[in-house]
């Protein structure tokens, strides 16, 4: 069966997740992997940006870089980047007819749409990459992308999402997060004081170096990296992403000269995608507030929807100091959020709301809510 038909038969979503499936599966088939230096990625914001800027690193400094990340925006293979590109459509047929050639057909069918995308991932990377920069998907100690043995972990910023599965507190899904970790620890700015006392412990259970990025550089450093930041026009929270990699990198022992990288950012990541459109795939609390931060005091027409288990209300009340109206476009999910919450929750913060049909030259906007909310706007764009 053909990539795109197996991953239909799949659901993107569980209510309950078997945390033996992906194990068992790899150990399966893990003699036919050779593996390369694996960075591991978990957090709750700012995975995809920090491991886009380190995997550029590492290709910089000459070597073989692979970089899973998810979801993808508008085709699948977003989710897979060798060495600068993202993998083409012969080595994913290819790779997976082998893949499934060697599951056990009973397992390859049992897998969830991630366990089995993200074996895929690593059959391609584990042939062709000196490094492979992997992004957990919303987990951390229970996650698919765990069973790969690591060289590094770094922790990106954590904050309250996916209570369900990871706790309903910031302590219960720090340490669900950095229970991933089997080796040196990377951790970056935090803005929950919570946060670092579970790194501080999980480093001296393991017998291992913790790094924290806000401490990791010295002041000539530092002011470079601002000025870099400045010249680029990266927001603050981009900036630290930027350093957290970098850090990383460092720790890895390549070249860090600044002179030497672009900061090139994921799609739909604050991505300028046009003069007066800024794309987002932010979808939390810790989101909207770096947003918020990063667009100052302009004002601007807000494409939004959510899925339903969001805390909507409240990143919209985080929002309000720079939306001048709410957008509502339309998004293909079950997890949609009902439009009539949306209107309710816009007319308590007394923000006017309406259904969004196009954008206009001569008004600033901000699309962002979710990978889908994007998906949705790029297509409208299309159409046009």
């Amino acid at each position: 069966m053909q990539l795109e038909l197996f991953l239909e038969t799949k659901p993107l979503f569980y209510d309950e997740i078997d945390y033996a499936r992906m194990p068992k599966a790899y150990q399966s088939i893990q003699s036919h992997f050779k593996l390369p230096k694996i960075i591991h990625l978990v957090g709750t914001n700012g995975k995809g940006t920090t491991g886009r800027f380190l995997a550029h690193m590492l290709l910089a400094n000459g070597l073989h870089v692979g970089h899973y990340s998810s979801p993808h925006i508008l085709k699948f293979n977003e989710r897979i980047w060798l060495d600068g590109k993202d993998v083409d459509d012969v080595l994913l047929e290819q790779t997976h007819q082998t893949l499934l050639a060697l599951l056990e057909p009973s397992i390859a069918q049992s897998l969830s749409y991630f366990e089995y995308t993200t074996l895929l991932a690593m059959s391609i990377f584990s042939k062709q990459c000196d490094y492979v920069v992997l992004e957990a998907g919303l987990g951390g100690e229970y996650d698919a992308t765990n069973v790969f043995p690591k060289c590094l972990s770094i922790i990106t910023p954590i904050g309250l999402d996916h209570q369900s599965f990871l706790g309903e507190s910031i302590e219960e899904i720090a340490q669900t997060k950095i229970n991933s970790a089997t080796t040196d620890i990377v951790l970056a700015k935090q803005y929950d004081a919570k946060v670092y006392p579970i790194a501080l412990r999980k480093s001296q259970e393991l017998q291992s170096q913790l790094y924290c990025v806000e401490t990791f550089f010295d002041e000539a450093t530092k002011e470079a990296l601002s000025a870099f930041g400045t010249k680029y026009n990266l927001p603050a929270y981009l900036q630290e992403n930027f350093k957290t990699a970098l850090c990383a990198l460092n720790i890895l022992g390549y070249d860090s000269n600044l002179k030497t990288f672009l900061p090139t950012v994921l799609q739909g990541r604050c991505q300028k995608l046009m003069p007066n459109v800024t794309l987002d795939v932010g979808h939390n609390v810790m989101a909207a507030e770096a947003l918020v931060e990063s667009l100052g005091k302009k004002k601007v027409m807000l494409v939004y929807n959510s899925y339903k288990d969001k805390d909507f209300k409240t990143i919209l009340a985080i929002l309000k100091p720079i939306i001048k109206e709410i957008l509502v476009i339309e998004i293909d999910s079950p997890r949609a959020a009902q439009k009539s919450d949306l209107y309710d929750a816009a007319k308590a913060l007394k923000l006017p709301i309406s259904s969004f049909s196009a954008i206009k030259s001569d008004k600033e906007y901000l699309v962002f809510g979710s990978f889908s909310v994007v998906e949705a706007f790029l297509k409208v764009l299309c159409e046009e």
